[in-house]
């Protein structure tokens, strides 16, 4: 088993969207099995277990970004110390948060939702939430896909069966004040998804893209990582070739998650 440097012992795993901390189940168990504490905390909102938010997902209503981030700053300010980050999908965007005030050693942000700042969005993005986004009502609400969109946008390269199984497995209603807030802050002035592309004291972040994504294209990872890269502090950039934004559940995840690890460990290292 290897060594683990000293400033990394714990890390901190970041759910997004349309999922609970379940879907961290195998990375969780991965990185426990190789001597890290390991933290994946429900964002604030999640009742129970996915069954419950299944049955009732009112308890997600109005969760925004302040208070995403509000949540995960208390978690982390009470470890023993800074943690490696790593988010998915819209823990990507709470991670690149998290890390520009400071709150990390070292951040990886998974099939991402982009900061402010990236203005011109994939069209297949654009698509897979125009549902979500048509009735102004859901910014109050929860929207949750149907199985046949979740399948297309979130879970592509699955068979029927697979994404069945996950989406029963896994799927669970979005809160509309987050989807909103992520989708309008290029144009509200003081939008809480915005970071400093240019710090130059953040740590190390690695951008992780899934070429086969729908719903946040590798091309839109890319353009995360090239803003980042204003700032003086090391940012990486990796792709995972067939994988689809499901990429740290599907096939091939152990992949994924013994990459993000090992940068994580040489960058602390360096």
């Amino acid at each position: 088993m290897k060594t683990i440097p000293s400033s990394s012992k714990t890390i901190v795993l970041i759910h997004g969207l349309w999922v609970t901390p379940r879907s961290w189940e195998k990375f969780q168990q991965y990185y426990e099995a190789r001597g890290y504490r390991v933290v994946a905390p429900a964002w604030p909102g999640v009742v129970g277990e996915v069954e419950a938010m299944q049955r009732d997902p009112s308890s997600f209503n109005g969760i925004g970004i302040e208070q995403v981030v509000a949540h995960y700053t208390k978690i982390i300010q009470a470890l023993p110390e800074k943690p490696i980050l790593i988010g998915h999908s819209f823990g990507g965007l709470i991670t690149q948060i998290l890390l520009d005030r400071g709150l990390g050693v070292a951040g990886v942000a998974i099939d991402s939702v982009p900061p402010k700042g990236i203005k011109l969005l994939p069209w297949s993005t654009i698509e897979a939430l125009t549902p979500a986004l048509a009735n102004p009502g859901n910014r109050k609400r929860t929207y949750l896909f149907p199985f046949a969109r979740w399948w297309r946008v979130f879970a592509n390269v699955l068979s029927e069966s697979e994404a069945r199984a996950a989406y029963a497995r896994y799927a669970v209603a979005a809160p509309g004040q987050a989807i909103f807030q992520a989708a309008l802050a290029n144009v509200v002035p003081g939008s809480p998804a915005a970071v400093d592309f240019r710090n130059p004291q953040r740590a190390p972040l690695l951008v992780i893209g899934g070429e086969k994504d729908v719903i946040m294209p590798a091309a839109l990872s890319r353009k995360i990582f090239r803003r980042h890269q204003a700032s003086a502090a090391p940012t990486d950039y990796k792709e995972f070739a067939g994988r689809s934004h499901f990429l740290i559940g599907e096939q091939g995840w152990e992949e994924v998650a013994q990459y993000a690890l090992s940068w994580a460990e040489g960058r602390l290292a360096a």
